[in-house]
């Protein structure tokens, strides 16, 4: 945590992080012009940030599209915030607010998580239904073949849908899918009331792309981008607060072999 710390330390890189939590997906260019800040700066600034892992980048076409990365800070929120009194951290209060009120303008959802794994182990975890079920509580019916459909089983309930296809599957550094329908069977498994259940169900479909790259310390940088969403948008609501869980518990299993499902999936 130590360079976390030390990146949080200086107030500039504070406001740029603050800058992304409000609006993510912001290009260096945007980031200069809102922080008043000369291009050298911030782009030194954000170089700290990102070997922190406070800040992530994805490209879109020939754009650099920089967000905040909320894992360093969850990380803190357990070992500090957690275990000690709040007035005695009040200095990172604001961060983890902004941590549990994932809501940005952007409407998209971009998490990075490292994991002291390997490409095929965490490929294999993503996609073999033996380890879905213990780490996320659902399981996939696919092939993983690009243009496949597949169907989806969670909390006892099987989705099947034309739409449900595989977008991309390059094993083990890239998969890609439309994400899965919610039947009213499944929302109410999910514990989802009727208003929110309809609000998902008149929302365009969304799809989700996991990004595996292999890091020089021997651990897997595992991106995920979960985009395709309206403004207002009642499933980036609920993804945005399962993701971080799911992604903590898959860590977890691939680290140790234990994980705990989320409540609403036991």
């Amino acid at each position: 945590m130590d360079e976390v710390f030390k990146a949080l330390a200086d107030p500039g890189r504070r406001r740029l992080l603050d800058s992304l939590n409000a609006r993510g997906g912001q290009t260096l260019s945007e980031l200069c012009s809102v922080l008043d800040m000369a291009r050298q700066s911030v782009s030194k600034h954000l170089a700290v940030l990102e070997d922190a892992k406070l800040v992530v980048t994805v490209w879109r076409g020939r754009e650099k599209l920089h967000y905040l990365n909320a894992a360093p800070i969850s990380e803190i929120s357990d070992r500090w915030i957690n275990h000690y009194h709040r007035r005695r951290v009040s200095a990172l209060a604001g961060l983890k607010r902004a941590l549990e009120d994932p809501t940005m303008e952007s409407p998209e959802f971009v998490y990075v998580t490292y994991i002291q794994s390997t490409p095929e182990r965490v490929w294999e975890a993503l996609t073999d239904p033996k380890f879905t079920a213990r780490y996320w509580g659902r399981t996939y019916d696919t092939d993983w073949v690009k243009g496949s459909p597949y169907g989806v089983i969670q909390t006892g309930v099987r989705v099947d849908d034309r739409d449900q296809v595989i977008l991309d599957a390059d094993p083990p550094r890239r998969l890609s899918y439309t994400w899965n329908t919610v039947s009213p069977e499944m929302a109410d498994a999910l514990g989802w009331s009727d208003e929110f259940f309809a609000r998902v169900a008149a929302e365009p479909r969304s799809r989700v792309t996991f990004e595996i790259e292999p890091e020089p310390d021997e651990s897997v940088r595992l991106t995920v981008i979960h985009e395709g969403f309206e403004e207002g948008s009642a499933m980036l609501e609920s993804i945005s607060g399962g993701w971080p869980r799911v992604l903590a518990n898959l860590k977890t299993f691939l680290e140790t072999g234990v994980a705990e499902l989320p409540p609403a999936c036991k």
